[in-house]
């Protein structure tokens, strides 16, 4: 069985251009398999489902989202919700997606399809709505579940592990305190643990914020394997951090410490974003945060199709 990777994205414009920049790239094939929570309905979502379309790629795509104003959006903006539903129609790639609530234990208790569906679990009595709505031998064609005991035990087939590797802290400089962090190890472990594959919420975190803000310090997250290839996470980070100004020149100071890592580094698969964060550096280009987080994500979902690819290959 192969491993897939199932990264959980929520659908802010820089994780849908990320997710659109690697499919038209072809940076990630059949090992890595996106997850849309989609918070807006509107162009930029639009152009990146139409990319999935065209290119045939699988991805899985939450119809009753946790956060944002997708769904209120999708009852008032006729025009788009018939753009989206024609594009699904279209998507042979398409998986559609659930998070396990009472109310989509009502809506899906009569659907003949539901086995083909993806169900998200994220609570400890997620398990109650599921074992309701899925009787004991039946099951949908993905579950994605968290690392516990009640779960493991219910589901047998078809199960993810879905966890929140990130670290996340309240300001970017606390990043200073530990540079380096063990991510997971998720990719070498979760077949032989009996998943067909793991997700989790890549750089970003599980965390939702409705409002961006403007940090004090700039963090750069860099994802890499250690000698044993184990997934570590490196955090790189500005070192003027007394105010909130010049935020290009905060970029610059932690693109400079990446840089340096590079070098002691040589042997690090250089990545499509990783690259671009090179580009920065030898053209003095400061592109704006939103696309330093684009080019952590590009570089973290490339990195585990090579890596998933080069198993495959060796076995």
């Amino acid at each position: 069985m192969n491993t897939i990777y199932y990264p959980y994205l929520r659908g802010r414009q820089f994780e849908l251009i990320a997710l659109r920049e690697l499919v038209q790239k072809k940076l990630i094939g059949s090992h890595v398999i996106p997850i849309i929570e989609p918070i807006k309905l509107g162009a930029p979502l639009l152009k990146t489902v139409e990319v999935f379309k065209n290119a045939n790629k699988k991805y899985a795509f939450i119809q009753n989202p946790e956060y944002g104003n997708f769904l209120e959006q999708c009852s008032r903006d006729n025009a788009n919700k018939e753009k989206l539903d024609k594009i699904f129609s279209e998507s042979q790639g398409l998986i559609t997606a659930y998070l396990m609530n009472e109310d989509i234990v009502n809506k899906l208790s009569c659907n003949n399809d539901k086995g083909s569906l993806m169900i998200i679990n994220k609570e400890h009595d997620d398990i109650r709505l599921f074992t309701k709505l899925y009787g004991t031998n039946d099951e949908p064609k993905y579950t994605l579940i968290p690392d516990e005991r009640i779960f493991k035990r219910r589901i047998q087939h078809n199960k993810i592990l879905l966890e929140d590797y990130f670290k996340q802290e309240k300001r970017n400089a606390d990043y200073k305190k530990r540079e380096d962090d063990f991510f997971s190890s998720e990719h070498i472990d979760c077949i032989d643990d009996g998943y067909s594959g793991f997700s989790d919420y890549s750089i970003i975190g599980a965390g939702y914020n409705e409002s961006g803000f403007a940090p004090v310090a700039v963090a750069i997250h860099i994802v890499y394997f250690d000698e044993k290839s184990n997934l570590r996470i490196h955090h790189f980070v500005s070192d003027s951090n007394a105010d909130f100004h010049d935020p290009a020149g905060k970029f610059g100071e932690a693109l400079d410490h990446l840089v340096d890592w590079l070098d002691i580094h040589p042997d690090q698969f250089k990545t499509y974003g990783l690259q671009q964060f090179l580009k920065c550096k030898e053209k003095g280009n400061y592109p704006g945060l939103g696309t330093v987080k684009k080019y952590s994500i590009m570089h973290h979902l490339e990195l585990m199709e090579h890596f998933l690819k080069g198993r495959e290959a060796c076995k």
